[in-house]
């Protein structure tokens, strides 16, 4: 499966989320799962239990930063599919460079 998923601590004392975003990715980053950060989202790849268990430990990194936290999350779930992360984008990328021909 894909996880995209964006956490936003709540009600904490700093102004500014980026530190505990970066918590949040750090923890992403160490799982050693497919993944990749953009401007709204992080997404990460892996079996169904991994992955959630990778999510549940970003989301608690960002609740030590504030006492609530927003999640927005979308999942592709694909059984006995794997390195989707970058296949997919590969794909859009040659039918682009096709010029949109089939």
């Amino acid at each position: 499966m894909i996880v995209a998923f964006s956490l936003t601590p709540l009600g904490g004392e700093s102004d500014g989320v980026g530190e505990a975003v970066a918590d949040a990715v750090r923890v992403v980053r160490e799982s050693g799962l497919p993944n990749e950060t953009n401007a709204m989202f992080t997404l990460i790849e892996g079996e169904w239990d991994e992955v959630m268990a990778v999510v549940r430990r970003a989301t608690e990194a960002v609740q030590a930063h504030a006492p609530r936290v927003s999640m927005v999350l979308k999942a592709d779930i694909r059984p006995g599919h794997t390195g989707q992360l970058t296949a997919k984008r590969e794909r859009i990328e040659r039918h682009l460079a096709a010029g949109g021909e089939d």
